[in-house]
């Protein structure tokens, strides 16, 4: 029997700890950490039957036993807690962001140095079949070296979870360039093939404000029947919902809901190629987009999870290949089996892992220069990385 311990019992954890038991490996939760451990008893009392409970992570490390740990904390805690099973050497599944500020980066950094943990980052997107295919395609030579590329992730849901909850709060989160770019950053390097070496960045917040009360409730509100946002529209207008359900989300059109609700990055690579990417989080419906084109001298290939479509357009020949993609591939488009399957390795001494550590700092220290960026209005030169320090 393998044991776990488990930082953070919610519904993404829950859900990798699903695909794991699918391979069945004989996989037990045998300790845990989260504020609200009593409720999750009570919902989930199967998987933390044999599951003793901690208030802090020490205490978790020190009690034995454990043979590996999934972190799926807030994300202001991601950092802190890896750091604890760095020093004990145990795997490790870290869900992103891997840090969130750039004091957190450069310890993570320093604890990654000093460790032999092997640690599988929640990155799903790079080992989906479609992202896979499309880095056999460029590998290939295809459409010859990466010249430029145009990325876009039009985000048609998270409302309830950007604008609406905790997650609005970017002391908690970094803010979306951490919660949501991190991922497009991390595919788009493992793509290109080099190590971006500059961005400048601007978003934009023009949808999800208003003059609302700040700190309103949905279940308070006298708007609730014509704000598009509302659980009795969601249900109403927008078909999302079985039934209207009563809740305490906080209002997405009050001055403090936190997070852009656009923003766009401009990439430079060694090469002098430089690539653009968009995020957006108010289309909506069959407006969904996420995905590149990659283009080079003798080819560009274009790419979208949502429609689950990759295609090659030859520039010489014009000959034109179009490939289809299983759009019944759940969890990422089939990306989290795969992380799943790496933490096993990982849990018993394999690999390879190919969604490590290095690829989260990586992004996150993109991240971080775009947000920057931001703030600043000027380009942001990322810097090699630091020597670390013993």
């Amino acid at each position: 029997m393998i044991r776990l311990g488990v930082i953070g019992y919610g519904k993404r954890v829950r859900h990798m700890l699903a695909e794991i038991d699918r391979f069945g490996a004989g996989v037990s939760v045998t300790a845990v950490i989260d504020p609200e451990i009593e409720g999750l008893r009570a919902a989930f009392p199967e998987g933390l039957a044999g599951a003793t409970t901690h208030d802090d992570v020490e205490a978790m490390l020190n009690a034995g036993d454990l043979d590996g740990v999934m972190i799926g904390s807030r994300c202001a805690s991601h950092t802190p807690y890896a750091m604890a099973v760095l020093r004990r050497g145990l795997p490790l599944y870290l869900e992103k962001p891997v840090a969130i500020s750039w004091d957190q980066l450069g310890d993570l950094e320093r604890a990654a140095a000093a460790s032999a943990s092997p640690v599988v980052v929640s990155f799903p997107l790079r080992l989906s079949a479609l992202c896979v295919a499309a880095h056999e395609v460029i590998a290939g030579g295809t459409i010859g070296p990466v010249e430029h590329v145009q990325a876009v992730n039009n985000v048609p849901f998270y409302g309830s979870t950007y604008y609406h909850g905790w997650m609005r709060d970017e002391a908690e989160t970094g803010g979306l360039w951490l919660q949501k770019a991190t991922h497009d950053f991390d595919y788009l390097t493992y793509l290109i093939g080099q190590d971006p070496v500059a961005v400048t960045a601007m978003e934009s917040k023009t949808v999800f404000t208003g003059d609302m009360p700040a700190g309103l409730r949905c279940v308070d509100c006298w708007r609730q029947q014509e704000c598009p946002e509302s659980p009795y529209n969601l249900f109403y207008l927008r078909a999302q919902t079985e039934r209207v359900e009563p809740n305490d989300w906080l209002c997405s059109f009050a001055p403090d809901t936190g997070n852009h609700d656009s923003a766009t990055a401009i990439v430079r690579f060694p090469s002098g190629m430089h690539a653009v990417y968009s995020q957006n989080f108010y289309t909506r419906r069959s407006a969904a987009r996420r995905g590149a084109t990659l283009i080079g001298y003798h080819g560009t290939l274009a790419f979208d999870w949502y429609a689950g479509e990759l295609t090659v357009h030859h520039h010489m020949s014009g000959r034109v290949e179009r490939h289809r993609f299983d759009g019944g591939e759940t969890g990422h488009h089939g990306g989290d089996r795969k992380l799943a399957h790496d933490f096993l390795l990982a849990l018993s001494g394999g690999g390879p892992i190919r969604a490590p550590l290095a690829a989260g700092i990586a992004s996150a220290r993109l991240c971080l220069a775009a947000r920057d960026a931001c703030q600043t209005g000027l380009v942001q030169n990322i810097l090699p990385k630091p020597a670390p320090v013993v």
